[in-house]
Parts: C-alpha cells; sequence; structure tokens
C-alpha cells in the first residue's frame, strides 16, 4: 500500500533529528528518518495519540531483550499495533513480517504495520486461525 509520509513538521538539526513521542533529538539514520516520518503520519494523520506510542519498546523474547521500533496502546494502555520500521532500501518481505510476528507472540496486538518509508504493510491479526489480512492502516478512533 503506498502512503505519502509527512516530513514537513519533522526537525532537523546537525545530523540529529527531534522525536516527537520522546521528546528529544536522536541520531539521524536511514531508519531514524523512516521512524520518524510513520510517527508523524500516524499521529497527525491517522490521529495516533502520541501520549499511547512508545518507541524502541522493550520486550523479551526467548530469554534476549528485543526492541519493537513503535508500540501503540489502544486506550487501556494495551498494546495494539507494532509497527516496524526498515530503511528505504530494505524491501517488506516475508523476513520483515516474521520478525514482526516473532514480536507479537510476546504483545499479542491485533494490527501489525510495516514500512520502508516507501511502502507500508498494514496486516490484521486472526489470533483464531493464526492468520494475517492485509487491510487499509486503520484511523486510531477504530481501535478504541
Amino acid at each position: 500500500m503506498q502512503y505519502t509520509m509527512d516530513s514537513d513538521k519533522i526537525r532537523i538539526e546537525n545530523g540529529r533529528i527531534f522525536d516527537i513521542v520522546r521528546r528529544r533529538w536522536v541520531a539521524l539514520t536511514p531508519e531514524e528518518w523512516v521512524r520518524q516520518q510513520t510517527i508523524n503520519m500516524l499521529h497527525y494523520r491517522f490521529m495516533f495519540p502520541l501520549e499511547l506510542m512508545q518507541v524502541e519498546a522493550a520486550i523479551a523474547l526467548n530469554g534476549m531483550t528485543k526492541r519493537c521500533d513503535i508500540v501503540v496502546y489502544d486506550r487501556n494502555v494495551h498494546p495494539w499495533m507494532i509497527v516496524e520500521c526498515k530503511k528505504e532500501s530494505v524491501p517488506l518481505n516475508q523476513k520483515v513480517i516474521d520478525q514482526a510476528c516473532r514480536y507479537n507472540l510476546v504483545l499479542k496486538v491485533p494490527y501489525l504495520l510495516l514500512t520502508n518509508g516507501s511502502q507500508l504493510l498494514c496486516l490484521k491479526v486472526d489470533t483464531g486461525t493464526e492468520t494475517l489480512q492485509q487491510i487499509p492502516l486503520p484511523y486510531y478512533s477504530a481501535g478504541e
């Protein structure tokens, strides 16, 4: 699915980019650029509340600490969506889907969002059948 990322609200200075969720400057890497574009798109276009997003959320998976790029919580502060961001040169393939699914073994969210800045793949998780269905990215109010 194609979406235009919003970059007009992103602040960049001296090789650093301002993260509006963490409220601090971070190193501007290709993946961080995609992450910040995605945060801005989710917030400004799809009405995701900043206070219900967590960047680089740590989870324990098979005895190791892993970090989800972004976890979005519902209004009851339960994990609702995992967002996996890749730099633009990384294709959204089965390997990326598998990574998000591994994280979801821990968080058990109903939605996975994968992006490389030029492509966006939103998947609804059906836990009953253990299948994924590609859907349009929902506005946040749909997750209440």
